[in-house]
């Protein structure tokens, strides 16, 4: 889950209502090239794990530099880490093309208060204005999350609203992907299967949050082989007696989930995602020793 905190983000939508990794796997710390010239799963890490502020261009870019260093091939952020980008993106997108990592994707993440009451998902005020700015960025992917529905009739109008929204995002010529969190995988009206089984798959994919998955109950290695064909992206988290630690240091089945998607044949991006329910950003403490744990698994 996006953790910007609930003060920045009120803040922000308050301004916009007025002014509206490594691919295969390449080598511990190999080039962004190289990863970009290979077929199969490819590393990526979401920028959650570091401190960022969002009116200072150059402190998104050190994060960036980061990611390049340890090894990944690409990242996701949140979009409120670029969104006073929007309005001259010039200047900020030729500066992440120079780190030559792939901008995956955008994400929206909102308080519960500020998803759409109707849709249980970001408004389209709101998505319409994100995916436009991302683009101009440079992002590959618009992402959304959503509120759980807790009713059939709720479930009906969040599959509808994310089918509308993958066509409008296709239509701008950006990929569409929906991200869950543990409470789809524990709905009592079947969100998780509706939402796999009832979306168009032509405009819409799914980022699978596998940690997410896990911690919900998931069998992720099983879910994976039944919905593989879905699937454009994956991120990774770990956790130990409820907690999350550094991605291979609790139970997550990294391992078995890596061979599940080498048997797939699977390709896309696997992302690593350090964030801490005490909201401290640890950086480069825990992105590191995930992307040790992350080659490993896939060179096995």
């Amino acid at each position: 889950m996006d953790r910007t905190s609930r003060r920045q983000i009120l803040k922000t939508l308050g301004a916009l209502a007025i002014g509206c990794a490594a691919a295969s796997v390449v080598p511990m710390h190999g080039s962004a090239e190289d990863a970009q010239t290979r077929p199969g799963v490819r590393l990526g890490a979401q920028t959650n794990a570091w401190t960022i502020d969002p009116m200072n261009l150059d402190s998104f870019l050190a994060v960036l530099s980061d990611i390049k260093r340890i090894g990944y091939a690409g990242f996701e952020t949140g979009f409120l880490n670029l969104i006073h980008q929007f309005d001259a993106p010039n200047h900020a997108r030729q500066e992440i093309a120079a780190t030559g990592l792939d901008f995956t994707g955008f994400h929206i993440f909102l308080p519960p208060d500020k998803w759409d009451p109707l849709t249980k998902l970001p408004p389209a005020r709101l998505y319409e204005k994100v995916a436009h700015g991302g683009l101009e960025l440079g992002a590959q992917r618009l992402i959304f999350s959503g509120a759980p529905a807790t009713t059939d009739d709720e479930l009906k109008r969040k599959i509808e609203a994310l089918n509308t929204a993958g066509t409008f995002a296709h239509r701008l010529g950006l990929q569409f992907s929906y991200h869950n969190h543990w409470w789809e995988f524990q709905s009592k009206v079947g969100e998780i299967e509706a939402l796999y089984t009832q979306t168009d798959p032509a405009h819409v994919s799914f980022l699978l949050d596998a940690g997410h998955a896990y911690r919900g109950g998931a069998d992720v290695p099983r879910f994976l082989r039944q919905r593989s064909a879905r699937i454009a992206a994956l991120r990774l988290r770990d956790y130990r007696n409820g907690k999350q630690v550094p991605l291979g240091e609790g139970s997550f089945p990294l391992r078995e989930v890596a061979t599940t998607l080498q048997d797939l044949h699977w390709k896309g991006w696997a992302i690593n995602e350090e964030e801490r329910e005490d909201e401290v950003k640890r950086g480069d403490v825990v992105i590191e020793p995930a992307f040790r744990a992350l080659h490993a698994a896939f060179s096995a």
